[in-house]
């Protein structure tokens, strides 16, 4: 069928942030200006770099991390949201997800510098206390609290709340129908123009190639992937992932291969993605079901390679391919 002058117009625009690049694909009317939603884009991803970035010096973050214990320090009003998320899940989920490992983090060598073999011992021997129990948010004055030593470290939900801005920035052009990501955590709005879901991939955790392992159908929804096979330092000849365990300030040593989460933002299906991650799939996916979460477990398998621990509706069998 031929298209009409009232048929809505695909647009694809990208752009740099975080060390890779974020996405949006979208419908919008005939005569549309991509220009302005583009520069809006840009800044929205932008202000989230600039307040939560681990490797630039002057964020707000890193200024936060600087500060003196005990002194109530100011932190914009997006900051403060992703830190009040942050410090939720990790209660809830026992401090499987926690963002104060950043000097685990940089001590093996996946912040800004090398890994330094002093800064792993330090990591390990030091009593460790998750965020939650070291962070006081004021969010009347929008001010934080550190009580113990802690560095903080976003990037277990950083990309996650950036995909919300690039969302939040399609609703205020009055765009319905699209879909937006950063570094493979997506978010879809609404429908596409025929009336079908979106449809995105979920990696086959594979170190040598890049291949779907099954396809997800998401109308409003977002979905993020936490895994072993993108990141990682090798140690005495063993691969270690980029997740931290955070009782410990060491990689996780067994992790599953991967661990997606739906859910209706893409900050909580990031969160939840490094939780369940560290949580492991059998305590993950009890956790999950108490939760009503809907998450996919990858596991390596000897006999099998990657075998799957399918958690809520989306990932049934029905519902994947």
């Amino acid at each position: 069928m031929s298209k009409t002058s009232t048929d809505p117009i695909r647009h694809a625009l990208n752009g740099p942030t975080m060390g890779t690049r974020w996405s949006a694909l979208f419908y919008a009317a005939t005569g549309f200006d991509p220009k302005p939603i583009q520069d809006a884009f840009q800044a929205a991803v932008d202000e989230v770099d600039a307040q939560m970035s681990t490797w630039k010096p002057d964020s707000d973050l890193m200024r936060l991390n600087a500060g003196p214990v005990g002194e109530w320090i100011g932190a914009p009003d997006r900051l403060m949201n992703v830190l009040r998320l942050a410090l939720g899940i990790g209660r809830i989920s026992g401090g499987a997800f926690d963002i104060g490992v950043g000097d685990a983090v940089n001590a093996w060598g996946f912040g800004p510098a090398a890994a330094d073999e002093r800064q792993i011992r330090k990591a390990f021997a030091v009593p460790r206390q998750p965020a939650h129990e070291v962070l006081e948010l004021d969010s009347v004055n929008g001010k934080v609290r550190k009580i113990a030593p802690i560095t903080l470290d976003l990037n277990g939900i950083a990309k996650g709340y950036g995909v919300d801005r690039l969302a939040m920035t399609l609703d205020c052009f009055g765009i319905t129908s699209g879909m937006v990501g950063i570094d493979g955590e997506m978010r879809a709005l609404g429908l596409r123009p025929d009336g079908e879901p979106w449809s995105i991939a979920v990696e086959l955790p594979n170190r040598e190639r890049r291949a779907p392992h099954s396809i997800l159908a998401l109308q409003d929804a977002a979905v993020a992937t936490s895994g072993d096979y993108r990141h990682w330092t090798v140690v005495n000849g063993r691969r270690l992932s980029h997740t931290m365990d955070p009782r410990r300030g060491v990689p996780l040593p067994s992790p599953p291969a991967s661990v997606t989460v739906v859910a209706q933002t893409c900050a909580e299906a990031d969160t939840w993605a490094t939780a369940l991650m560290v949580l492991g799939p059998k305590s993950g996916s009890e956790l999950a079901r108490r939760l009503g979460l809907n998450a996919l477990f990858l596991i390596h398998d000897d006999e099998s390679g990657i075998r799957q621990e399918a958690v809520g509706p989306l990932f049934s069998k029905e519902s994947h391919g």
